[in-house]
């Protein structure tokens, strides 16, 4: 009709993104033809409308107006998410109505929901991912009989389950994941519903009890759903005399507290023979792992159990051949004994293999390349041994994910045959990898990130890795490699995070080195010589950078101001000298500083206030590094996956290196990492020839955390501005000439947990003990001559207390001092002289005698 295709015409025109509506409009006169358009075969009135956009939720800047609905009287499915819809016009026909991703939001909330009861034709509402945040008025929507699919999945709803959904008796699917609903699940809920197929209640908040029992009467149910947000639900699924009518194809009950106090994996189990997903996790499970849900399940594609506590072997019966598993998950366990030898034909076409963080032993088994369709292989922090396979290394030509790490296995790094063509991660880290680093990499000229830390690798970084151009992460800390990084460093364009630290590797970095892209690096305890070198001038991204321990000499460049991202620089332990510049000051964003145990000299610059110090900052995962690449990377897998259980799986899937630093804090060396590291900030000038004043600018750093310039050449008072440093926990003025009380103040800082002053010339009393104070023992003020009080053994009196020597009263002592030195020194040595003289010339020394004999008979 006319009506209908002027009307299409004008929704056209209102949708947010219209391109995929271009025969709207054009030489087809016939809307009926036109593409997302359905009429009935008999009125030719328009029945389905398929509208959903592709456009992100921050373009959707105006909201479809829904009166633009109202010639569509017979319309039964409307589809149209992601277009910003705000209302809903009476449809009374309508049967589908799928408004996923607009703009409906709890404002409007009652509106709505009054709209949709008026809507008694429905049988499918979908209103997923939309802002429905706090309470959602359901008494309307409960009252939709003929209702048969209900998604309210990620709508932000709170509060109790609607028990008035049981009236919802024709519906099969119900669909009420990610939201934040609390308290118990009603034990009558699904009662009433005996058609029901699928049931998903995952990623909200329950609590109390759930019994299977529930699902009595629910004869059809295929889908289970219960992951759940925290540890406060509790789910019982051992019933005496309890029989479920069920088949399930999916359960999912991670996180669930199952059958406490004994952990059991549910037992209806060995009743169910249709299975394809089955998740467990979390549960802390206890018994042997349940290989007879592979052999009872011969479909089973989906298998996650980790983070329980299955025991024993891992053991499969050589005859239960399943081809159609794709995922398996049992880290995190207390499996031990030896995987075996014939998994790879046992199960052959699977796509992730997950057995982390268990007790195996033995050698790998060699038919795990067998599995030509390996996607992902993590076997690591176990107690494997041997060498990699050959056979691993060249038949698995889909593996794209290796984790070995934490083994203890040996020999080469990969087999000089390897053909792992679309290897992307390689973790080998913390095993006895030994020799040069194997050319079995170069067939992997897709690898995106190698990890070979904390291994027994030698020798010199080859020429061949310029063969591994989409390197971004390269980790081989801790090994025992040596010399120059070669010329052909320079043509790894992609890299963003380094790691060659505790080598032995020097002296400079080639000049043509790509730094353009790195943002993390670190050098430390490796054979660097010379200045700092001139190609970091163009790391204009980096974060990190720490070339601490090293034989840097020089001084600080100029050109450091270009790393405005910088956030760590960590150059202790170095021969560097001269000033500290104040160009350091024009890094704002820096949060942590290391220049001690080096030559530095001069004053400290006062415009370190300048610098934020972690002031104002929020968490941005600068510290959790995920590659850039790795959106793409997961998007594109999916679309090759068999089952949907794999989209779940690489959905939590981290691909994330999380970033971490060494640093003398509280009198002891830390290491910081991710988050933990984002919130820390301090400066350290220790153990350098710093001198004149502490500036009292230093007490505007309000969020710094440690401040240590002890064992330098400072002088003067300790600044009474430092009682703002109100987030400060360790304070180190140690080994100077500081003088001057120590300000009252200070017992102001509630978070100080180490302070040192000792071993300055310090006087008067000790701050009040109390607050930090009162938990400071003598070793923080000892060497002092001139303090007292408590922790101290020396008491106070009140000369102490009202005429504390200064540092000027001691320099005129000290003056003092060296005079009457000095003028003793050179009466004595004018007298030896005289004596000298007289001894050697017998005319004077005669006539000396003579004028004393005469003076002394005058007196007679």
């Amino acid at each position: 009709m006319e009506e209908e295709r002027i009307g299409l015409l004008k929704l056209k025109d209102a949708l947010k993104n219209r391109s995929f509506l271009s025969s709207w409009g054009g030489e087809e006169s016939n809307c009926c033809r036109w593409r997302k358009v359905k009429c009935d075969n008999t009125t030719k009135r328009v029945i389905k409308l398929s509208l959903s956009s592709k456009l992100q939720p921050q373009q959707l800047n105006s909201s479809l107006d829904a009166s633009l609905f109202l010639p569509f009287t017979e319309l039964q499915v409307l589809t149209l998410s992601w277009n910003g819809l705000k209302e809903l016009t009476t449809l009374s026909n309508l049967e589908v109505l799928k408004l996923g991703n607009n703009s409906i939001t709890s404002e409007i909330a009652t509106s709505f929901a009054t709209s949709i009861a008026s809507l008694t034709s429905l049988k499918t509402l979908s209103l997923a991912d939309n802002k429905l945040n706090g309470l959602w008025p359901v008494e309307g929507m409960c009252k939709l009989k003929n209702l048969e699919e209900l998604d309210l999945s990620s709508c932000g709803l709170e509060g109790k389950l609607p028990p008035c959904l049981s009236n919802l008796t024709s519906i099969r699917s119900l669909e009420l994941s990610k939201n934040n609903f609390r308290g118990t699940i009603p034990s009558t809920l699904f009662f009433s519903l005996k058609s029901l197929e699928y049931v998903s209640l995952s990623e909200n908040l329950f609590e109390g009890l759930f019994s299977f029992s529930s699902l009595a009467n629910n004869s059809k149910l295929v889908v289970f759903k219960l992951a759940n947000y925290n540890n406060l639900l509790r789910v019982e699924t051992e019933i005496p005399h309890m029989f479920l009518h069920f088949q399930l194809k999916v359960l999912h009950l991670s996180n669930c507290t199952l059958n406490e106090p004994h952990g059991t994996i549910p037992s209806f189990l060995l009743n169910q023979y249709d299975l394809k997903a089955v998740d467990l996790g979390y549960n802390k499970i206890i018994g042997k792992f349940p290989s007879w849900l592979l052999a009872n399940n011969t479909r089973l594609e989906f298998l996650c159990l980790t983070e329980n506590l299955f025991s024993g072997s891992l053991d499969f019966h050589p005859n239960s051949y399943n081809v159609n598993m794709t995922v398996l998950d049992a880290s995190n366990n207390v499996l031990d004994g030896q995987l075996p030898s014939y998994i790879g034909s046992v199960l052959p076409n699977l796509y992730f293999l997950k057995i982390s963080q268990n007790g195996l032993h033995g050698n790998i088994p060699s038919s795990l390349g067998d599995m030509r369709g390996l996607f992902s292989l993590d076997l690591s922090s176990n107690k494997l041994y041997g060498q990699v396979p050959e056979h691993l290394a060249s038949g698995c030509k889909s593996l794209t994910i290796l984790r070995l790490s934490y083994n203890n296995l040996h020999g080469q790094i990969l087999p000089i045959n390897a053909n792992l063509a679309k290897l992307q991660f390689l973790y080998l880290n913390n095993n006895n990898f030994s020799g040069e680093l194997s050319p079995g990499l170069l067939n992997s000229s897709k690898l995106e990130l190698l990890d070979i830390s904390n291994n027994r690798v030698f020798g010199k970084i080859p020429s061949w890795i310029k063969d591994n151009p989409s390197l971004t992460f390269l980790i081989m800390s801790k090994n025992s490699l040596e010399g120059p990084l070669p010329i052909e460093f320079c043509k790894l364009n992609e890299l963003r995070y380094v790691d060659l630290s505790h080598n032995n590797i020097g002296p400079t970095i080639p000049p043509c080195a790509n730094m353009l892209s790195l943002n993390y690096l670190h050098l430390q305890r490796n054979d660097f010589r010379g200045t700092i070198p001139i190609v970091l001038s163009k790391a204009f991204s980096l974060v990190t950078l720490d070339m601490s321990d090293n034989k840097l000499s020089g001084e600080i460049p100029k050109w450091i101001t270009s790393l405005s991202n910088l956030r760590i620089l960590l150059l202790k332990s170095n021969n560097l000298d001269g000033l500290i510049p104040i160009d350091l000051c024009q890094l704002k964003n820096i949060s942590i500083l290391d220049l001690s145990h080096n030559h530095f000299s001069g004053s400290i610059p006062p415009c370190l206030k300048d610098i934020t110090f972690g002031w104002g900052r929020t968490l941005d995962g600068t510290f959790s590094i995920r590659d850039q690449n790795m959106s793409s990377f997961v998007s594109s897998y999916k679309t090759q996956l068999p089952i949907k259980a794999l989209d779940y799986y690489l959905g939590y899937y981290t691909f994330d290196e999380t970033e971490g630093v060494e640093f003398l804090t509280k009198s002891r060396y830390e290491t910081y990492m991710g988050n933990v590291l984002y919130f820390m900030s301090g400066i350290d000038l220790s153990c350098n020839n710093l001198t004149g004043q502490v500036p009292s600018e230093i007490g505007n750093l309000s969020w710094i955390i440690s401040l240590n310039l002890s064992y330098n050449q400072l002088t003067g008072a300790i600044p009474e501005t430092f009682s703002h440093l109100k987030q400060i926990q360790s304070l180190d003025l140690s080994h100077n000439k500081l003088s001057g009380q120590i300000p009252l103040q200070l017992i102001e800082l509630t978070f100080l947990s180490v302070f040192k002053v000792g071993y300055n010339n310090l006087s008067g009393r000790t701050p009040e003990r109390r607050a930090q104070f009162a938990t400071f023992d003598k070793s923080s003020y000892e060497g002092n001559i001139f303090l007292c009080g408590e922790p101290l053994k020396k008491s106070c009196t009140n000369t102490d207390h009202h005429a504390p020597p200064s540092s000027e009263l001691v320099a005129d002592d000290s003056f003092k001092l060296m005079f009457y030195w000095s003028f003793g020194a050179s009466y004595t040595v004018a007298f030896l002289c005289s004596i000298v003289f007289l001894h050697l010339n017998s005319y004077y020394r005669s006539q000396l005698v003579k004028y004393i004999e005469a003076h002394v008979l005058s007196y007679s």
